[in-house]
């Protein structure tokens, strides 16, 4: 097919290539570059043979492109766009405006696409320009799995105006009675699959999915028909979910003082007592421990918590003889000549006067609280308005700091330890789950054997978190060195001894201020 023809040059198509011939020499490039603009179908493929062709007569035809449909359709590499090029005026491609979408759902048809097509009008099609003509329906991705659980409320004591910790406004202890709701997951689900412009279904990513963890002694769970899960408590109790797995721990509630009439005590569970300890007699839980009464204690020989917190309303008269530990926090509004360990966090709302705190952090009332005397001892941060007195009393604020060293080393045994531990798990999950949908046909003797290997499972997965929250608080530790100080926002009197790592300092003139190390040196 006869392309151009002039004086000077031939252009013809033949089998979808472009040929030129030179009969007469003097046609510019510039003038052949009119040519393809008349002619957009014309693709050069070899530029440099153009400009040989053109330089002199020719004899033979020579290839120096393509030549392109009037219509063009290529899908992307995702087959998710199918993108026209009209490489005529669109007005004669697509001599009916009204039929254009039918002419070109027909031509994209017969390359494969049938689906998404994109509404055009004649005006939004240019020549030589890309124009989406469809467009797949992407898949459509699964929701996570949702879990809610009880809500609990949080362990702080309310600062008002004045200065002082209100105490009393603290709900310690959340007391549920049997089969309350405490929980749900809603679980993840497979999302919408999609479609591409070739038709082809594109799968959709599902959601994650995520478990709901509770102890299973004392909370039960029930599945409805879409798969939600619901948890109830077994029995009446108090919440507890200090290991990570949502728990009803037994209650043991005293309503009057721990005595000549109780004896001391020790609970594997959770204890709140209306009054108060006398002098001498103990209180061990495996819980937490709320005392109530607005006296406070005097002398009691100890209250502890292996695995929870203590609350003491009315604060500690201590002698120099009682002892305060817990696994979790310990509240307080003052203390006298006690000791008190925690491995979490002490919350003083008043004053500490001759006492020994070691703790985490130790967080007296920076508006008004007062560390006097004694030895207060924390990893992190010791916070207090006041320290020491105007008697210069010796008070001790001690930050201690890890040797990295030897924490890594504890890191790398734990997580010996963790990854034992998994393969344990792994192999009873590996029994249990193929018994799943038998167990409605188990004997006595198989049931029992099932639900044995279910609460090993627990027990090794609550060991395994118990562990890891371990390695958790090392890392944190040791990410955290360097910023530990100590806050003493109104007054640090002479005589307060400042220790940081192994550096220290006494104080011997009034100021306050943030301590901490600077380039290696206490910034007293």
């Amino acid at each position: 097919m006869l392309i151009f023809e002039n004086d000077y040059i031939v252009l013809k198509e033949e089998n979808e290539k472009v040929y030129i011939r030179t009969v007469r020499e003097g046609f510019t490039l510039k003038e052949f570059d009119s040519i393809l603009k008349k002619y957009p179908r014309i693709k050069l493929s070899s530029f440099a043979i153009l400009r040989k062709v053109t330089a002199t007569v020719t004899e033979q035809f020579e290839e120096i492109g393509n030549w392109l449909p009037p219509i063009e359709i290529v899908t992307s590499r995702d087959r998710m766009t199918a993108t026209m090029y009209v490489h005529e005026d669109p007005k004669t491609v697509f001599k009916d405006g009204t039929k254009m979408q039918e002419q070109i759902k027909e031509f994209a048809n017969n390359i494969g696409i049938v689906h998404g097509f994109v509404d055009l009008t004649l005006d939004t099609v240019l020549e030589g320009k890309s124009t989406v003509v469809a467009i797949g329906t992407p898949a459509k991705p699964g929701k996570n799995a949702k879990i809610t659980y009880i809500e609990q409320p949080e362990r702080k004591p309310l600062i008002r105006e004045d200065g002082k910790a209100d105490y009393f406004d603290m709900n310690f202890i959340s007391e549920i009675e049997a089969h309350a709701w405490l929980g749900e997951k809603i679980p993840a689900d497979s999302g919408e699959p999609g479609k591409n412009v070739l038709g082809e279904s594109i799968p959709a990513l599902p959601g994650k999915d995520a478990p709901i963890k509770y102890d299973q002694k004392t909370v039960y769970e029930k599945v409805d028909d879409d798969g939600k899960v619901t948890i109830y408590a077994t029995e009446g109790g108090v919440l507890d979910d200090s290991d990570g797995f949502l728990s009803v721990q037994k209650h043991l509630p005293v309503p009057n003082d721990v005595g000549v009439g109780t004896g001391n005590l020790n609970f594997d569970g959770s204890i709140s007592i209306r009054g108060t300890v006398l002098a001498g007699y103990s209180v061990v839980a495996t819980g937490d421990i709320s005392i109530d009464g607005p006296e406070g204690v005097t002398s009691p020989k100890l209250i502890e918590s292996l695995n929870g917190d203590v609350f003491i309303r009315g604060g500690i008269f201590g002698n120099g003889e009682s002892v305060v530990r817990a696994g979790g926090n310990i509240f307080v509004k003052h203390t006298n000549e006690s000791t008190l360990i925690a491995k979490g966090d002490i919350q003083i709302g008043s004053y500490a006067l001759g006492s020994n705190l070691k703790a985490s952090s130790i967080l007296v009332n920076e508006y008004k609280g007062k560390i006097i005397g004694g030895r207060a001892e924390a990893t992190s941060t010791i916070t207090t308005a006041i320290s020491g007195n105007r008697l210069e009393r010796k008070t001790e604020l001690v930050i201690t700091m890890p040797d990295r060293k030897e924490s890594m080393q504890i890191v790398k045994e734990k997580a010996e330890e963790m990854k034992s531990l998994e393969a344990d798990i792994s192999n009873v999950k590996a029994r249990i789950t193929p018994l799943l949908d038998f167990v409605d046909k188990m004997n006595g003797a198989q049931r029992k054997a099932f639900e044995d290997s279910k609460v090993l499972l627990q027990e090794k997965e609550n060991e395994l978190t118990k562990i890891d929250k371990e390695v958790q608080t090392i890392l944190q530790s040791l990410k955290s060195m360097g910023t530990e100080k100590i806050q003493i926002t109104k007054e640090a009197f002479p005589g307060t001894y400042i220790q940081l790592g192994k550096k220290s300092t006494t104080l011997n003139t009034q100021t306050c201020g943030n301590f901490k190390l600077e380039q290696g040196e206490i910034n007293a």
